[in-house]
This record gives C-alpha cells, structure tokens and sequence, in this order.
C-alpha cells in the first residue's frame, strides 16, 4: 500500500487512489491493508482536510474516491460535476475529544475553563469540519468569548493533533480516532449534544466510475471488515 500526498500516474485498473480526510487516516490506513489482503488491488491514499481535497478535486486531481469529513463536501462534488450522485453514503459518523499530552489535564468540560490553559488548538473550522465542531463545542459551552484569543489553528485535524502532542498548544479538539487507545496523555470525549453530528460521507468520483478497484473499494468500506476497524477506532455506527 502506498500512501501519498499527491500522484498524476494514470491510474490503473487494479490501483484505486482515495482522497481522505485527515482524521480518518489511521482507520483508513488499516481498512487498506484489509482491503488489499481481500482483493488483488492496491490502495493510494491522500489525505488533508476536506476544503483542501475538494479544491484539488476541483483542478482536477486523479482521485478515483472522496472520503470527506462531512456531508456538504461530498455534495458539493456532486453538485460541481465531480461525482456520481447515487454513490453518495455516510460510511463513519465521527467523534470530537478534547486532547492534552499531559496526563490528569483533561476530565471533563471544566478543562477549558481553567486558567492554567493558555493554548486550545483547533482545526480550520473553514476547511475542516472537526474544526468547525470544536467551535460549536465551545460555543455550547459558553467558553468560546473567553478561549478566542487562546486558539491556535491547524490546517487540518493532523496538524492539529501535532500542536497538542509537541506542547505547542495545551489542550486541543482533534478526532477520537486519533487518540482512541492512547495510553499517553488525557482526554474527554465531547458529548454530541454539543455540536452537529459529524456525518462523513464516501463519493465516487468521475475518475473511478470505470475501475473496479475504486467500486470494489467502496464495496468493502461499507462491509464488516472495514466496520469493525471503524469502530475500534472510536467511528459511531454508518447513518
């Protein structure tokens, strides 16, 4: 399997390339594997944050698969042109957590009242849908007027998670899936009551309509296999 940030290579008959949003990118490196291990095929994956993989699909990009971290996107690749429009089905429902490296730091939503944080790193609510999560998260809350100024952003949930990991933000909001089992660290898992469902949902793109390794791809996505890896990584049951 291999993983890329971008490829121009034709693509092949038995090579599906699936674009995905960053958060789903440790689930979607298993569900790979498993794939590749069912079928004779081979996977690419490029992941970034949804806006970012839409504008590329957008130029053109040779993506056979959108995999985007909410449902407007992949009905806008719909709408653009760029997509079947009876392929479209939410394949994960997410999970926002809020993150720290520091064990014991994160119990609950007190956390980010506390005036030991000065750094809540978030994701480009503009381009990431988790992003925009964590600023409903906040807003629920009533703490967003008093954390504003204390926000670092992150071009995609990835980076995101990478600002919590090296210190360089206290606390963070990035997907469960990325700290799900984690032994390092603390976090809370924010109720959903505090912000829209995180509805993911899976296009085929024009690119793939002719390869049966990207139909194949979404076959499986939707089967057991690739259920049971979704939920160990923390993904709500498929709407």
């Amino acid at each position: 399997m291999v993983f890329t940030t971008f490829g121009a290579a034709d693509v092949l008959a038995d090579k599906v390339r699936v674009a995905a949003a960053a958060n789903f990118a440790m689930a979607a490196r298993d569900i790979g594997q498993a794939f590749e291990a069912a079928t004779a095929h081979h996977t690419v994956f490029s992941f970034g944050s949804t806006g970012q993989l839409y504008a590329q699909i957008a130029q053109s990009a040779p993506f056979d698969v959108f995999l985007a971290a909410d449902q407007a996107r992949a009905q806008q690749a719909i709408d653009g042109g760029f997509a079947i429009p009876e392929s479209r089905f939410t394949y994960a429902m997410g999970r926002l957590a809020l993150f720290s490296r520091l064990p014991g730091l994160v119990m609950d939503e007190q956390t980010l009242r506390s005036i030991s944080v000065d750094r809540v790193a978030v994701a480009n609510p503009a381009t990431a849908p988790y992003g925009a999560a964590a600023i409903q998260a906040m807003r629920a809350l009533g703490v967003y007027a008093q954390l504003k100024s204390k926000i670092v952003q992150g071009v995609n949930i990835a980076q995101t998670y990478q600002f919590v990991a090296t210190g360089n933000a206290d606390v963070g909001f990035v997907a469960l899936s990325q700290v799900k089992g984690g032994a390092n660290g603390s976090r809370w898992v924010v109720p959903i009551d505090f912000h829209q469902p995180i509805a993911q949902d899976a296009v085929l793109l024009l690119r793939g309509v002719g390869n049966v390794a990207a139909h194949d791809f979404l076959s499986f996505l939707r089967g057991q296999e690739a259920r049971r890896i979704k939920e160990k990584y923390g993904y709500g049951a498929e709407g």
